[in-house]
């Protein structure tokens, strides 16, 4: 299994964020896991990749030129691969998934964790997703999720395609035993409403 890790380019201002990112790249190499990320030395994305390597494991990096340009290129992955878009490198990091797994981080790690939501939700696939709330760091974006199913936007069977795991031990846990909700396409319900509609 390749897990897929999106990460911040900062480390975060509370020693918890880099403690359990480099809990988590020992766990997934002890686990015999292997580890897709954006290829970059800098943040939590460097403290992950070097702890896992450490220990062994697989890593492919995935980075688009104008950042290797910049230097910012991890040293000694197993593979690198070069892209020209972000659009590209998201696309490729979840080609290369068996399962995916958010770290504290910034806009582009929200960014990623949503495609890739999104793609679950409208059943382009059942990998696992993992949210780690690292020192309560996603706290906010869960009760968001309740408020979004509360209000409408997400259907209750959708809670669970997103689960939180406090630290780099329940993010394993999560991921071996994570079951994607069984449910009709969302893009389906909407055809069928849409076609209820008109033949009303």
């Amino acid at each position: 299994m390749r897990v897929c890790v999106f990460c911040g380019s900062h480390s975060g201002n509370h020693e918890a964020f880099g403690q359990q990112a480099v809990a988590l790249g020992k766990l997934l190499a002890q686990h015999q896991m292997g580890l897709v990320y954006g290829g970059a030395n800098v943040g939590l994305m460097k403290m992950l990749a070097e702890a896992f390597m450490e220990e062994g494991g697989h890593a492919i990096g995935v980075i688009p030129h104008f950042l290797a340009e910049k230097h910012l290129v991890q040293p000694n992955l197993n593979e690198t691969i070069y892209v020209d878009t972000m659009q590209e490198r998201k696309i490729l990091m979840a080609d290369h998934a068996d399962a995916f797994v958010a770290l504290p981080g910034g806009y582009g790690t929200l960014e990623e964790l949503f495609e890739v939501i999104t793609a679950s939700q409208l059943g382009l696939h059942r990998k696992p997703l993992i949210l780690a709330n690292i020192n309560g760091f996603y706290d906010n974006l869960l009760a968001h999720r309740d408020t979004m199913i509360m209000n409408g936007f997400v259907d209750e069977v959708h809670r669970n395609t997103l689960v939180g795991a406090s630290g780099a031990e329940e993010i394993i846990d999560a991921i071996k035993s994570y079951s994607a909700p069984v449910a009709t396409k969302y893009i389906e319900q909407v055809h069928e409403k849409f076609n209820g509609k008109q033949t009303n």
